[in-house]
């Protein structure tokens, strides 16, 4: 029995050797071959070395150009809304509030320079159309007196001596010419100032004024007096016409 056991121990342990030598003699071809594969493998550089060290790394960021003619897509023609800074906003209010305060200033001035011309529309003396006359055409034109002296002026507003004669004749439906020495031809001549009513124009090629009697003239003399009353010898000695009108 003892030598069965030991037979059976005998040829396990054989069996066991054996397997064991096979699996290496398995093993060392596949370890060889590996060591012949792994000889054979050279390796190579797959870029070229460099030589150079390029200088400007962002050249072609910078000079990079873009055909006129390429199409992005419509994006080139986006209409992107512009927005104000607070500080925009706040100059653009007190513009237009500026521009609101001197609307309203301005239409307040033409409005008092408006009511300003209807007072003085309403201040100027009205004929009395019942009394038609010479001497209510001389006492109409002193009404008039401190009224502004305008060179070429012929309203209230200013007037020079033509100008103030020839307004006053017109409030009478009289229509007389622009300039002294015109008016000194209109009408029927007086031959002398003994003969002259009021209501005569007193003129020549410098100066007309209107008769008021008493050698006495209403006329506007000049920028300093205005239109006052002054005598006949407002015309310096020079020689003048005497015409009436009406």
């Amino acid at each position: 029995m003892a030598l069965m056991m030991s037979v059976k121990t005998i040829i396990s342990t054989s069996v066991a050797i054996i397997a064991t030598g096979a699996m290496f003699a398995c093993v060392a071809p596949f370890a060889s071959a590996d060591s012949a594969q792994t000889s054979a493998v050279v390796s190579s550089r797959s870029f070229p070395k460099a030589s150079s060290v390029k200088k400007n790394l962002f050249a072609e960021s910078t000079s990079t150009s873009v055909d006129e003619n390429s199409k992005w897509g419509g994006i080139e023609t986006l209409d992107v809304p512009q927005t104000e800074s607070q500080g925009e906003k706040e100059a653009a209010a007190a513009a237009a509030a500026q521009k609101a305060a001197d609307e309203a200033a301005a239409a307040q001035s033409a409005a008092a320079a408006a009511a300003s011309r209807s007072e003085q529309r309403a201040s100027i003396p009205q004929v009395d159309l019942g009394k038609m006359t010479g001497a209510e055409l001389a006492s109409f034109s002193l009404k008039f007196q401190g009224y502004p002296y305008v060179a070429g002026g012929n309203t209230p507003a200013g007037w020079d001596c033509s100008g103030f004669v020839q307004y006053v004749f017109s409030q009478f439906g009289i229509s007389l010419p622009r300039t002294s020495g015109a008016q000194a031809t209109v009408g029927t001549p007086v031959a002398s100032l003994a003969d002259a009513k009021p209501g005569d124009i007193l003129a020549n090629g410098t100066h007309a004024a209107i008769y008021i009697g008493n050698g006495q003239v209403m006329n506007a003399m000049n920028p300093v007096q205005g239109t006052a009353v002054s005598d006949v010898s407002v015309f310096d000695g020079a020689g003048y016409s005497i015409r009436r009108v009406m």
